[in-house]
């Protein structure tokens, strides 16, 4: 702790006279320089932080924690299935899904896309996209009476509700003449718009029923006691970051069930929301990890500027120091009042640094919306970006783990220069005065 009369001597020296304006100039822009890295850090991690929670939010709020395949073309008995995931503790939902990569054509446009469908009932419990159905009527899938598209597709399409867009299978039906793909016309009941631009412009809900028959999971000639296969069982759970350990679970007790017939049953295969995406978040961490270490020079280069302006202070006060020593003055004492100085720096850049970190990072998607406003066009591409809007989240740990080394890099710059103010001999430094 510093002395009264320690504070006294290092706020004297902080309040240059003109004759030390340099000092005082070098400094400030210490202190911006500290302020400007610790602000753009804190920014960067939120939007960083931002930015995984959407992808994470969108993908598993599409796709669920832990889908379910198997051997073969299918999975069947798959209502038996469900209910042997939903006796597993922690397993929240488990819903059929028959999904199959299509080309989707409208006007001589035509474009690949992804068909996922669900069970009426069981498509009530994807909150993401029943909140997002921006245009249309979400019960037609009940009657059977159309798919909805994503708005991206839509826009890109000149699609409307009410249109019929024609999707070509490449799995076709063998001929004489060779293979022939399905095509069939559905007609546009409605659209969505998740915020992710892979789904927006690639994604077609179609009625469940509808979806089994044109991925002939089911024959279309078959009663209705004929349930089908799907091509997946979409699972959800209570803790996301329980996904790995519960598809391991999940796994070992399908692929027990009736163990006598291996042979005459399907091997299923259970991955989790992280593996199957593991690409994309893993993008998403080297790009967080390596914009922070260069961030962090930011700081680091301003607190070679403390070092700086710590060194000329000292240069300028070695009679004053010469004085303090005579006087009774300790080393400690010496070196505690230029540790203050520089200190001080380092700790009024980083509480302006947080203040403008913190406001910037709550209001990035109004700061976007302003700039693009002034500059006349979008500042992010979707299909570059993946989403839509710049998100943005605050972590209070990082914003703590940011001030720690924000601190702990000015303080050890004050310390060279600390100790060379202390080292200094009075007899040498006053023998001329």
């Amino acid at each position: 702790m510093l002395t009264a009369f320690e504070r006294m001597v290092a706020l004297r020296y902080l309040r240059a006279r003109r004759e030390e304006g340099l000092i005082s100039i070098i400094a400030m822009f210490s202190l911006i320089g500290i302020a400007l890295g610790v602000a753009t850090l804190i920014v960067v991690l939120a939007v960083m932080n931002g930015v995984r929670g959407e992808l994470i939010k969108s993908i598993i709020g599409l796709e669920g924690h832990v889908s379910v395949y198997a051997d073969g073309r299918g999975i069947d008995h798959y209502d038996d299935l469900t209910k042997n995931i939903l006796t597993i503790p922690g397993v929240k939902a488990a819903l059929p899904k028959v999904e199959g990569q299509i080309m989707a054509s409208f006007h001589g446009q035509a474009t690949g896309a992804m068909v996922a469908a669900y069970r009426y009932d069981d498509l009530k419990e994807k909150d993401l996209l029943m909140k997002r159905i921006v245009a249309g009527d979400v019960s037609a899938l009940a009657r059977g009476e159309g798919v909805i598209i994503g708005k991206r597709m839509a826009e890109k399409m000149g699609l409307h509700v009410g249109d019929d867009i024609t999707l070509i299978s490449p799995e076709g039906r063998s001929t004489v003449a060779g293979l022939v793909p399905r095509v069939k016309a559905y007609r546009v009941a409605g659209m969505f718009s998740i915020g992710m631009f892979a789904y927006d412009n690639n994604m077609i809900l179609m009625p469940f029923a509808d979806a089994q028959v044109y991925f002939k999971l089911k024959d279309s000639g078959f009663g209705i006691q004929d349930s089908g296969k799907v091509s997946s069982i979409e699972v959800t759970i209570t803790d996301p970051d329980q996904a790995g350990g519960i598809a391991q679970h999940i796994e070992q007790i399908l692929n027990s069930l009736n163990p006598e017939s291996r042979n005459l049953n399907p091997v299923y295969r259970v991955y989790d929301w992280k593996s199957s995406n593991n690409q994309i978040f893993q993008a998403v961490i080297v790009q967080r990890n390596v914009m922070f270490l260069i961030l962090m020079l930011i700081i680091l280069v301003a607190s070679f500027n403390i070092i700086s302006s710590l060194i000329m202070l000292v240069r300028e006060k070695g009679r004053d120091v010469a004085v303090l020593r005579t006087m009774g003055a300790s080393h400690t004492s010496v070196m505690k009042i230029f540790i203050a100085c520089g200190s001080c720096v380092g700790v009024i850049g980083t509480f302006v640094g947080v203040v403008l970190g913190l406001l910037v990072a709550f209001n990035t998607e109004n700061i976007q919306l302003w700039l693009e406003s002034m500059m006349g066009h979008r500042l992010f591409a979707d299909e570059l970006y993946f989403l839509s809007h710049l998100p943005s989240r605050v972590d209070g740990s990082e914003v703590v783990t940011v001030v720690i080394m924000a601190l702990l890099l000015s303080f050890l710059a004050t310390i060279y220069p600390a100790r060379r103010a202390a080292r200094l001999d009075p007899a040498e430094v006053l023998r001329y005065e």
